[in-house]
């Protein structure tokens, strides 16, 4: 019996058997109406052939654009969003300080309102900054620097860059600035934090979009060039934030990692003054702290010897500060009051901190001998005011802190002169500063420091001015001194010996826009730096000390004896190793007795050459692998990696120290002749150096 024709078109009757040309007619439907459907899916697009030319330009495009390298568009956008988050976060603050403003004036004469109204509105920001923070993710208090160093040493701090930590933090840091010179803090660490973790984020994006894959190095260099971002952002200066972040974040930096920084810097600094000009702060781009400061005669040469005394003395309070803060953020986790609180109560804690700050403060009480009615900025624009504050002391009329030329005025006061006011302050803060360090708040350690050193430059210069009215020409011409260049000194020096970085000196020229006591200021801040670094560890240094994380303390040049210490001599000389040979009970025995990420791997028990290591992953597979009938040994059924460095007994301590730093090692195995002999890793390292530096 024939088959019949079935027309493609005409569906089979009903209670037919399927044949192969039903088959055949179906799929032919199918391809027919998937065909009606494409023809009309592409009649409305209009020009084929410009749209098929248009395709073929972009994709050119793509390509010659990712021929320079796609990170530096990711760096673009890095330095664009962390400029265009820290203009949003000064104007929110500038706004909340003004309401505080506002509500301090409105409340009129009533003393018990006004101290209300003063110290109940930080205290309210203060302890939501923490409990919102805290409730989060506790990695999002304090600046966020030390433990950034000890990622970029190559230890990995679970869930701190993770992007919930960036909203705590934002949020967190903008409520700490409102509260104003109550608390006395800043941004610039936290803000690096910040674009550490934009940073991660955009690398996490990167390779979403190249389809590459990420490695730690790469992401190294995405957290280099966000550390230069975070600084450069905050005072719009891209070549000292790069400067700045390489000297206080790493120990050892990759050349090629320079132009990143710049550009990533250059594009943040750029776009952060862009901004305060499209909001009409400003008519052009202009430095953060504009001064007047003479240029033609900025000062006289002898004046040197006072910039070198002024270096001298920041270094001495910077180590006095350094070492205070350093036993009080231990003091503080170690009595039983208040390391209850910040185990469990942490806002409680902060409230009380802020209380007493703001108390201390209040304008009619002790307040109106620290012109503590000023925020951080007009602190800075005050103690770098280029005219002489005895002269103009004599001829004053009546205060009026609304205008910026007058804001010297809030350092007056009828019944105490101004070197009072300014020695009262210095004396004040200092402690007041130490306390609030202590906060588990986002906050900025760098700016108050800034502030202190300016102040401490101020009264230096307002002394030797009075000394010398005609100034210290040695040809006899008139040329008063400048106090404001000794508040530029004064501010670099004591922010770099606390901070241990010679950068802060070409940090206040561009946050000035002053150049012209580049040289003084250079001088005062290695004369105080020479001070820290020989008797303090660095203020970031001292937090990863108290707070116990892994760090790996630094050998410095006068300690030639580190040369003649041998690894032989502290390192851990028992080391679980597996041979080849072994089989289940020997890799099991392994794995429960350690908890190693991977074991060395030798030739054999007699023969202890070592070949490798596997990975701990490696060893829980072959044992699953085995089962119920153990069989087969690690070298036929693991993969054993090649080990790239090894250090010999005979390997100085000096080179041991330097190799762990500049290669991020966490551990090295050391071998005599090929024999497995020792392991060193960065505890016996740390020991090694702790009892060479203080030997008990």
């Amino acid at each position: 019996m024939g088959h019949p024709d079935i027309c493609p078109s005409a569906p089979a009757k009903p209670g037919m058997e399927a044949t192969d040309g039903d088959s055949a007619g179906g799929l032919w439907e199918e391809e027919e109406v998937a065909e009606r459907v494409l023809v009309s899916e592409k009649s409305w697009r209009p020009c084929p052939e410009a749209r098929r030319r248009l395709r073929g330009c972009l994709e050119l495009v793509q390509r010659q654009l990712f021929r320079v390298g796609e990170d530096w568009y990711f760096l673009f956008v890095l330095g664009v969003i962390m400029a265009m988050i820290s203009f949003m976060m000064d104007f929110i603050v500038s706004r909340l300080y003004e309401a505080h403003r506002w509500l301090y004036q409105e409340v009129g004469d009533y003393l018990v309102l006004k101290y209300l109204s003063w110290t109940m509105y930080p205290v309210a920001l203060a302890a939501f900054s923490t409990g919102f923070s805290q409730s989060i993710t506790p990695h999002s208090g304090g600046s966020g620097i030390p433990e950034l160093k000890t990622i970029l040493t190559g230890v990995m701090l679970e869930d701190y860059l993770a992007i919930k930590n960036f909203g705590a933090k934002v949020v967190g840091l903008t409520c700490t600035l409102a509260c104003g010179s109550t608390l006395f803090l800043g941004k610039v660490g936290p803000f690096v934090h910040l674009s550490a973790m934009v940073a991660v984020y955009l690398g996490k994006m990167r390779t979403s979009v190249t389809k590459e894959y990420e490695d730690k190095f790469k992401q190294n260099e995405m957290l280099v060039a966000a550390q230069a971002v975070g600084v450069a952002t905050v005072f719009g200066a891209p070549i000292s934030g790069v400067l700045f972040s390489i000297e206080v974040m790493s120990t050892h930096f990759a050349v090629r990692d320079y132009w990143r920084g710049f550009f990533a810097a250059t594009c943040g600094a750029f776009m952060f003054r862009l901004l305060a000009v499209f909001n009409s702060e400003q008519d052009t781009i202009v430095a953060l702290f504009k001064t007047d400061l003479k240029i033609d005669f900025p000062f006289d040469l002898p004046e040197t010897f006072f910039f070198i005394a002024l270096g001298g003395v920041c270094g001495v309070i910077g180590c006095a500060y350094l070492f205070c803060q350093r036993w009080l953020l231990g003091y503080v986790k170690e009595n039983r009051l208040t390391a209850k609180l910040l185990a469990t109560d942490k806002p409680v804690y902060t409230v009380l901190v802020v209380l007493l700050l703001a108390s201390i403060t209040f304008p009619p009480s002790l307040g109106q001998f620290m012109a503590s009615r000023l925020t951080m900025k007009e602190y800075l624009v005050s103690l770098f005011d280029n005219r002489t504050w005895g002269d103009l002391a004599r001829n004053a009329s009546p205060p009026d802190a609304a205008e910026p030329q007058r804001l010297w005025q809030e350092w007056c006061h009828p019944s105490v002169t101004l070197f009072g006011t300014l020695a009262f302050f210095l004396l004040m803060k200092f402690w007041m500063l130490i306390l609030a360090t202590t906060l588990p708040l986002p906050a900025g350690y760098f700016m108050p420091i800034f502030v202190y050193g300016a102040a401490v430059g101020r009264l230096a210069g307002e002394t030797v001015a009075a000394l010398f009215p005609r100034g210290l020409s040695a040809q006899g011409g008139v040329h008063p001194v400048i106090p404001g260049g000794y508040a530029l000194a004064g501010a670099a020096a004591f922010s770099g010996c606390v901070t241990h970085s010679i950068s802060t000196a070409l940090l206040v020229c561009e946050a000035t826009g002053h150049l012209a006591h580049a040289l003084p200021v250079t001088l005062a801040v290695l004369v105080a730096n020479s001070l820290a670094q020989k008797w303090q560890p660095s203020f970031y240094d001292g937090t990863v000390i108290v707070k116990q994380l892994p760090y790996l303390p630094p050998i410095r040049g006068r300690h030639s004896a580190s040369y003649r210490v041998l690894t032989e001599t502290f390192m851990n000389r028992r080391v679980l190793s597996l041979a080849k040979a072994a089989g289940f009970a020997e890799v099991l025995a392994a794995v429960t007795a350690a908890s190693d990420a991977e074991y060395p791997v030798v030739e054999s028990t007699a023969s202890p050459t070592l070949v490798g290591t596997v990975r701990r992953a490696e060893l829980v597979a072959f044992l699953q692998r085995s089962g119920d009938e153990p069989a087969g040994t690690v070298g036929d059924d693991c993969a054993i990696e090649p080990i790239t460095l090894q250090l010999s007994p005979w390997t100085s301590l000096h080179q041991a120290h330097h190799l762990f730093e500049l290669l991020k090692l966490q551990h090295v195995f050391v071998t005599r002749f090929g024999e497995l002999v020792g392991a060193v890793t960065r505890a016996e390292l740390r020991r090694a150096i702790e009892e060479l530096t203080d030997p008990k």
